[in-house]
């Protein structure tokens, strides 16, 4: 194994003898699957750096409990380094990461007696108020507009406040906003990770902005 997971096991050796070659490699998946490979402790902690607090939130919408998701996350990440050698770059790492989560958490959430379904649209209204046809806000909330460096004390509890705000959507609307809004994957990668159309990704997307946007006025409103 690379590592502990659950320990301070990245060495400042190791990190210091990658370092170059995972700053240059960053961009590129297969690279970062052959760092992986070599065993690679620099590579490891960039990723885990990059997508491991995600992936937990991704994982509590669906296994419901943020103990269990930890569990589940530690058992994938076990998992990705076991099966690296099989990325073919076909996709991008982060949506083969997120492929070996999902189908873990979905197992998980069967033993207890769950099954969560991303195809839900729900009530759409207002959305086009709020965002462009690329799923963009409009404008973005006032409160953003007034972050300067005075308040950044203020921000910090923003950010607390969006992530309390992810972990309370539902489960289709947080997937899409970790996986698109967050993590960044493609459209096309988030619709067959998920299992749902285009049209409907976009609509969870809008959703699960506006919750946060208006979680944002509220916060703004009461400061």
């Amino acid at each position: 194994m690379l590592l502990d997971i659950e320990g301070d096991c990245f060495a400042n050796g190791a990190r210091a003898e990658a370092g170059g070659g995972v700053a240059q490699d960053e961009g590129d998946d297969l690279a970062l699957a052959r760092h992986l490979v070599d065993g690679d402790a620099a590579v490891f902690e960039l990723l885990y750096r990059r997508h491991n607090a995600a992936m937990i939130r991704f994982c509590a919408g669906i296994v419901r409990s943020r103990d269990i998701a930890e569990e589940v996350v530690q058992d994938t990440w076990v998992a990705v380094l076991g099966r690296i050698d099989l990325f073919e770059g076909r996709g991008s790492l982060a949506s083969w990461i997120y492929t070996i989560l999902l189908n873990k958490a979905r197992s998980r959430a069967r033993r207890e007696g769950r099954i969560v379904s991303f195809d839900d649209l729900g009530d759409g209204n207002g959305l086009g108020e709020a965002f462009d046809g690329r799923g963009h806000w409009r404008t973005r909330p006032e409160l953003w507009e007034d972050l300067t460096p005075e308040r950044h004390i203020e921000g910090r509890s923003v950010l607390q406040h969006v992530e309390a705000v992810i972990e309370t959507l539902p489960p289709a609307q947080r997937a899409v906003l970790i996986l698109r809004g967050q993590q960044e994957l493609d459209p096309a990668e988030v619709c067959a990770l998920l299992d749902i159309s285009e049209g409907n990704m976009r609509v969870l997307l809008h959703r699960a902005r506006l919750a946060v946007r208006n979680a944002l006025d509220r916060l703004h409103a009461g400061l």
